[in-house]
């Protein structure tokens, strides 16, 4: 492996004006494909197996046309204090409303007009209309939902209070300028390790140009393929943070090269065999765990994971062959000029690293139990996780989807915000039998009377709730209306489909931890050739994710410092959080676990004694780890500023764990293991042994380099 890269690096130094231009290509490529492709309509949302789905499946092929997965849109009416909806004034005017909504849009399937469906609150004050569209919530433009708003503007120039509410109103979501200002950090961190704007700007010039050859792609493929918005904000986020932290490795490993005595051909091939290693396998433990994701078989979920993994490829093997051909172009000033004025000497001198791994050193078993016991302190909110899908009621209170929901709480109940939607394969009877059996379980407020198909062996039946969409209460009644019915009968809706998706979610946890753990523990043995070492990994990495989903809880379900990141309001944990966090945080968490314990491995390989190994590994080691740390958690954080409550959740979620896995458990809890175990961390069977392939992560092939300094004490260690 080394060996082939340090050629692939030495190769793209060379012809670096053929490297670059063939990057430059890749990118104006994706460009003009991602400009040309046609609008990408909404990624469908399925969930195949379930009961909900099965239901969705069932009006399809029965009620053809009815488009029973469309979006919908509630339009809420709330007459002035002292009036009535009833009044003729109000009637007239909610009226011209109802007829607008149906002339609004071509994708209107269709509007109720609240006085012939009784929709009128007990006390007459609200009154609501609902709108049916043909399509989903996603594929509706912006003409469509201005319409919609347009219309109930005109309702509010009378003096009535018009609020909106359903999926109708979902849009892409907006992460503003927040994700600039990750990376300006970014590139602060960068300039403040480096000492040098160009050793600074090479790592983010290389992962803008991954993320945007990457985007540019799923943008390209997105109608095709059938990808969500979210998709390429998975893939810009994931993208940007490893595309950094990978360039950084390479041109940080480049420079301690040049102070060795190399030259730069020289440098450049040995970082490409060497950090390069270490990217290549740090990748693919990334890879690995995104790709994973389609073991939940949830396809929107699978494409995502996919999707991203790509952009992660691409943003290793521009790490590989762009940032030594830039390198080339740069010259001596990747160094700064302190840096070009110290000699190899230099290097030997302690820094914070140096004291920080003689500090764990001399106190293993205190760091050892600090980090866990801080670790499990911040875990235990994670005990009280609660799941479920965001709806309307996890909104801000500013917005009109929570104001409509409120009104309708008000005015009908807070079941009337998840009504679930019974389908009966069956006739009139079974029908009849099946509305009078739900109307008797507890938890039920209202049954409303079955709607056949043309051909009468089908029936559509709304249940509503007594509790809101969210509670346990809700999802008892689903299950219970599924114990109580035979098999001919579906319960559906987006609470029936948030709550299948959740324990979809629940059952793939398991399953999905073990084969992305697995195959990553497999790959880890290769690199370190040790049982110990990946063992301790996969554990580090299991505290560090369940103490970043106590703080997810903490914050977004508790409230805690909520308003500090803009939460509003409180509620269920999103279902595919946890299982997002394994994934992702498993990926990433073994960057820092590669790039710190291979230079140890390094180290210990090439002669020197355990303990010095990891003050070795931390020294040319821990500077950069805490600045890639730094970096990602910086393009994390700049998603919490996004309007969409499950980006904010997702990038707080993974910021907060990235700090847990890098500043914790690998710059403590691994140093502190790895002393206590001492040349046992390094121990691995005989047999194994003979059996794990030899990929050299370390460089041990490459021998000393023709054009080492002889005085080198690290050289005269590999040559021993």
């Amino acid at each position: 492996m080394a060996t082939f890269l340090y050629t692939l690096g030495r190769f793209a130094f060379r012809r670096r004006r053929l490297v670059a231009l063939l990057w430059v290509a890749l990118l104006t490529l994706a460009g003009v494909a991602a400009s040309s492709a046609p609008t990408a309509a909404s990624s469908s949302f399925s969930i195949p197996g379930t009961e909900a789905q099965k239901a969705f499946d069932l009006l399809d092929e029965r009620f053809p046309g009815t488009s029973a997965d469309g979006a919908t849109a509630r339009v809420v009416f709330k007459a002035p204090e002292g009036e009535k909806m009833t009044d003729l004034a109000h009637r007239a005017e909610v009226r011209k409303v109802v007829a607008e909504l149906g002339s609004g849009s071509d994708h209107v399937a269709s509007v109720v007009d609240p006085y012939q469906a009784k929709a009128i609150s007990r006390d007459g004050t609200i009154a609501y209309t609902q709108v049916s569209y043909k399509v989903s919530g996603m594929e509706l433009a912006e003409k469509d939902r201005e319409a919609l708003t347009e219309a109930g503007e005109k309702a509010e120039d009378a003096g009535l209070t018009v609020e909106i509410g359903g999926d109708a109103l979902q849009a892409a979501p907006e992460t503003g300028a927040s994700e600039v200002i990750g990376v300006a950090v970014a590139a602060v961190v960068l300039v403040i390790t480096f000492g040098s704007l160009v050793a600074a700007g090479l790592p983010l010039l290389t992962a803008i140009i991954g993320v945007g050859i990457g985007v540019s792609t799923i943008t390209a493929l997105a109608s095709t393929l059938d990808l969500g918005s979210t998709t390429a904000t998975l893939a810009t986020m994931i993208g940007l943070a490893v595309g950094i932290d990978y360039a950084l490795f390479i041109v940080s490993r480049y420079r301690a090269e040049l102070a060795e005595g190399r030259d730069h051909e020289e440098a450049a091939g040995r970082a490409t065999g060497t950090a390069g290693s270490a990217v290549v396998f740090a990748g693919l433990t990334v890879v690995i765990a995104l790709v994973g994701l389609a073991v939940v078989n949830i396809p929107m979920l699978s494409k995502m994971g996919f999707a991203a993994a790509g952009t992660v490829a691409v943003a290793v093997l521009i790490a590989l062959t762009l940032i030594p051909a830039l390198l080339g172009f740069a010259g001596k000033r990747v160094l700064g000029r302190k840096a070009r004025k110290q000699t190899a000497q230099a290097d030997d001198k302690p820094n914070m690293g140096t004291r920080w791994a003689r500090f764990v050193l001399r106190r293993p078993v205190a760091v050892l139990l600090a980090g866990v016991v801080g670790l499990g302190a911040v875990a235990v909110p994670a005990t009280s996780l609660e799941m479920g899908l965001p709806d309307d009621g996890s909104q801000p209170t500013s917005t009109t989807q929570r104001k409509a929901y409120d009104l309708l709480s008000d005015g009908f109940g807070p079941g009337f915000n998840g009504p679930l939607l019974v389908v009966v394969d069956g006739d009139k009877a079974a029908a009849d039998g099946t509305a009078k059996e739900i109307a008797g379980l507890d938890g039920v407020a209202a049954v409303t009377p079955a709607t056949y198909n043309e051909a009468g062996d089908t029936a559509m039946i709304t249940v509503i709730p007594e509790d809101r969409p969210s509670s346990t209460e809700t999802e008892d009644l689903v299950h219970s209306i599924r114990d109580t019915s035979g098999e001919n009968v579906h319960v559906t809706g987006a609470t029936a489909m948030n709550i299948d998706f959740s324990q979809r979610m629940n059952d793939a946890l398991v399953p999905y931890l073990a084969l992305v753990v697995g195959l990553a523990f497999l790959l880890l043995m290769v690199v370190f050739r040790s049982v110990l070492v990946p063992l301790k990994a996969a554990l580090g990495f299991l505290l560090s994710v369940v103490a970043a989903l106590g703080a997810v809880v903490a914050v977004f379900q508790w409230g805690w410092l909520g308003s500090l990141f803009g939460v509003e309001q409180t509620g269920p944990i999103m279902s595919m959080m946890p299982i997002f966090m394994v994934g992702v945080v498993f990926g990433l968490a073994m960057d820092y676990e590669v790039f710190l314990v291979t230079r140890m491995r390094e180290a210990y390989v090439h002669g020197e004694r355990p303990g010095q190994a990891i003050v070795t590994g931390f020294r040319h080691g821990a500077r950069v780890v805490t600045a890639a740390a730094v970096i990602m958690i910086a393009v994390f954080a700049g998603f919490i500023g996004s309007s969409e409550q499950m980006v904010k959740m997702i990038g707080f979620g993974l910021a907060i764990a990235v700090f847990f896995d890098a500043f914790v458990v690998r710059m403590a809890i691994v140093p502190a293991v790895l002393a206590l175990l001492g040349g046992k961390a390094w121990w691995l069977p005989r047999q194994l042994d003979r059996l794990l392939p030899s990929v050299d992560v370390e460089g041990e092939k490459l021998g000393g380099g023709a054009d080492a300094h002889a005085g080198g004490k690290e050289r005269e260690l590999v040559g021993a």
